[in-house]
């Protein structure tokens, strides 16, 4: 990361996605000695959850990260699905904008109406599914 003439190294485009790497390895070094399947873990709890006593979409994200860590795919699977399915999505993402920052670019993508609308009735079909299957 450069800095470029007249840009403070704090506004540079790969500022913001290093600082989420660096957030995001720190919180998985925490949780990889944390099993979160096992009661009286100091972890965050689901406002959803706690509030509702139903499942959110993201629920079970934690266990997931700690299955994959540890290899245990079958397991994540059965933490989130849909989590584990996005992963992929969120990782190019997180790359796309990681590249453009490196390169000088911001970079913001840009979601339309109906691609907004299919993001909200996939997390809520996922939430009603979820909770009624089980």
């Amino acid at each position: 990361m450069a800095d470029v003439p007249g840009r403070p190294l704090l506004r540079h485009p790969a500022t913001a996605p290093a600082a989420v790497l660096v957030a995001g390895a720190a919180g998985l070094a925490r949780l990889y000695g944390t099993d979160p399947h096992q009661p009286g873990q100091f972890l965050p709890r689901c406002p959803f959850h706690l509030v509702t006593g139903l499942l959110c979409p993201a629920c079970g994200g934690t266990r997931l990260v700690y299955d994959l860590m540890h290899g245990h795919l079958a397991q994540a699977w059965l933490d989130n699905r849909a989590l584990l399915l996005a992963a992929p999505l969120a990782l190019a993402l997180w790359g796309r904008w990681t590249w453009e920052g490196l390169h000088g670019r911001t970079w913001r993508p840009a979601l339309g109406r109906r691609g907004q609308l299919a993001v909200l009735a996939t997390a809520v079909g996922w939430t009603v599914v979820r909770n009624l299957v089980g």
